[in-house]
């Protein structure tokens, strides 16, 4: 079984390439603009998510969201680059202890957010799921836009932090809408770019979450968090 997954992994490019090769040949290079447009439109939700949603959390909740991502800046890199918030669990929980979270509640909130607390992955599917039925000409009413969301709120749950596991929630999404599913293999090509951005707002999410249980429970050591900051500037001066 592992062995045929590996090939269907290795091959799937190709597969791609034809799809997107197929699709150009057939509509012209205009039909690649869409697709740019989707790029920059879930980036700049991600972007706007993270330093205005989360970023005012952060400050009610009594910390900053830059000193935040000063913090996690190798771990969200990592995050980005391999498409994959699996990759940084155990580093991102070994930060947000040194970060002042009692290990109590760093072990249970940030394991439990990678299952109930995927922002990135949640604003990528909504948009690919508009963009699809925006695609067909489907007119999606004020109704149907919120058991949408309600039906990715249910589909994402237990989706796993691997590259690739959100293309396979808008499928299902898509089926279960009577949204035409023929139309994933459109943003297929671009599904490992929107990945990458995803994978990053979902370890925001998480750390923040940590950080807010501790605050919330009255067990955040800020001492300890102010000393850890102050030796992540010392090393970056030095």
């Amino acid at each position: 079984m592992f062995w045929v997954t590996n090939v269907v992994m290795k091959f799937a490019p190709f597969g791609v390439f034809a799809l997107i090769g197929v699709t150009v040949a057939k509509f012209g290079v205009a039909t690649l603009i869409p697709l740019g447009n989707l790029v920059i439109a879930v980036y700049v939700t991600m972007v706007f998510f993270v330093f205005v949603i989360l970023g005012i959390i952060a400050k009610m909740s009594g910390t900053s969201i830059f000193v935040i991502l000063k913090v996690l800046k190798d771990e969200l890199i990592l995050a980005f680059t391999t498409a994959s918030s699996e990759s940084v669990l155990p580093r991102l929980m070994d930060k947000m202890e040194k970060f002042g979270c009692p290990k109590s509640i760093t072990s249970f909130v940030i394991p439990t957010g990678y299952t109930f607390n995927l922002d990135g992955s949640s604003i990528y599917q909504a948009l690919a799921s508009l963009f699809v039925a925006q695609m067909y000409g489907i007119d999606l009413s004020i109704t149907q836009q919120i058991t949408l969301l309600l039906v990715l709120m249910l589909t994402s749950k237990g989706m796993a932090g691997v590259p690739g596991a959100s293309f396979v929630v808008v499928l299902t999404t898509l089926g279960s809408m009577g949204l035409p599913v023929e139309g994933v293999a459109f943003i297929a090509g671009i599904d490992r770019i929107l990945d990458m951005g995803r994978s990053a707002v979902n370890v925001m999410g998480n750390s923040l979450a940590a950080i807010v249980m501790s605050k919330w429970e009255g067990e955040f050591d800020q001492e300890k968090a102010n000393h850890y900051v102050d030796s992540i500037k010392q090393s970056d001066v030095a």
